[in-house]
């Protein structure tokens, strides 16, 4: 599923790009407005043209990479997100960490470790206890909830789905009597949660890019 949501998401976009005209066709159009979106409500408004600019293509690609892998959860005979297994999270959460990370560091060298750890306008006594909560937050836990929110949307999403199109298929082929009745309203329950997959396979490809562009913000802020 990896491998055929890249595949895809690569045709997609040499062939909306490689012949581009100032009056666009309907696809080019549609990839200008995937590619817009990124650019403009998520880079921009949060990092301003500058450094947005600068961290677009990441945030364009984590963006597309997830949306894709996403989408192969909810197609029939596939069934299955590329994002549903942790190696991928997990790569794009690392990717994550060391680019907000690099993004401090370039902008404020000296500064960046010891603001994180030690926030101006708290009473120095309490470092004691701000210091390693800052640590864990801003060092550790980021990158573990990147990828556990992730993936355990994709494998929830995977699960219900096998649930609602097994019953629906033991109910009408194997159970009798009046049992098939219920593949009916299993059957209803998994096309109306396929609907919502895909609602959730967008939403945690926006989620999980904009908060890596937050935390890139976070790190580029003017107090670091």
């Amino acid at each position: 599923m990896q491998v055929l949501a890249t595949i895809v998401l690569i045709l997609v976009f040499v062939i909306g790009t490689r012949r581009m005209r100032i009056v666009p066709t309907r696809f080019q159009s549609v990839v200008e407005m995937g590619l817009d979106f990124v650019r403009v409500n998520i880079a921009h408004d949060l990092l301003g043209r500058k450094d947005g600019d600068r961290f677009l293509p990441l945030l364009t690609t984590m963006f597309f990479m997830i949306l894709f892998m996403n989408i192969t959860g909810i197609i029939p005979g596939l069934n299955i997100a590329g994002t549903s297994v942790i190696a991928v999270p997990l790569l794009l959460a690392i990717v994550s960490y060391v680019t907000f990370i690099y993004a401090g560091l370039r902008k404020s060298p000296k500064n960046f470790i010891k603001n994180s750890l030690f926030p101006s306008g708290v009473p120095p006594f309490l470092y004691i206890i701000v210091t390693p909560l800052e640590f864990l937050s801003t060092f550790i836990i980021r990158p573990v909830t990147l990828t556990l929110r992730l993936l355990m949307n994709m494998i929830v999403g995977h699960l219900m789905l096998v649930l609602f199109f097994s019953a629906t298929q033991f109910f009408l082929f194997t159970a009798d009597g009046l049992w098939k009745a219920f593949g009916v309203g299993t059957l209803a329950f998994g096309l109306a949660f396929t609907l919502f997959e895909m609602l959730v396979a967008f939403l945690q490809a926006y989620v999980f890019t904009i908060l890596t562009a937050v935390y890139i913000q976070l790190a580029v802020a003017e107090e670091h």
